[in-house]
């Protein structure tokens, strides 16, 4: 089970800080094994890495160019990947490697990932209410970005609810013509 880890880069709340801790915690309680994808180790996204390894969750971070030298931590359960590309073109290995895409709360990146899953078919979980523009999807298109419907985005404000609807992506629905 690979989740994907949609999150905020720059500043954050630090009600956002606590909700993302609770949610790695939980992950690690109801997921068998599982491994998070994440797009680097900054902002929200480093709060995530660092809580799952303090949990024991293996971690992948594909890294965008011109971040590839951020200082990591020393863990065998950190696997760094390079990838050459720019954020957004990165956002696509991240996606595609997801079976689940989890949006902890961002601006443009985490939106454009999240608009991502759901084209390619993949489940979409939302945590919101933290402030962060990602909140305002809910409002906006609620569980389907078009007519297609080629996933479900599901919207949570608990962190305990995200992971285990992340834990459990078979029972988002699926359509069986999406395409990815």
């Amino acid at each position: 089970m690979q989740i994907g880890i949609a999150a905020h880069s720059g500043d954050y709340p630090a009600s956002l800080e606590s909700a993302a801790k609770t949610f790695v915690k939980e992950l690690s309680v109801r997921c068998r094994q599982p491994k998070l994808v994440l797009g680097g180790y900054w902002g929200l996204m480093k709060v995530v890495v660092d809580e799952a390894i303090e949990n024991g969750i293996r971690s992948v971070l594909v890294l965008p160019v011109n971040k590839e030298d951020v200082a990591l931590p020393e863990s065998d359960l950190l696997t760094v990947i390079k990838s050459g590309m720019e954020y957004r073109a990165r956002s696509v290995m991240l996606v595609r490697s997801s079976d689940v895409l989890v949006a902890l709360g961002g601006s443009s990146g985490t939106i454009i990932e999240i608009a991502m899953a759901y084209a390619m078919g993949k489940p979409v979980v939302v945590l919101y209410g933290y402030g962060m523009p990602s909140d305002r999807l809910r409002y906006a298109f609620g569980g389907a970005l078009d007519s297609r419907s080629t996933s479900t985005i599901v919207y949570t404000a608990d962190p305990n609810e995200a992971a285990a609807l992340a834990c459990e992506p078979a029972s988002l629905h699926r359509p069986s013509d999406a395409f990815g």
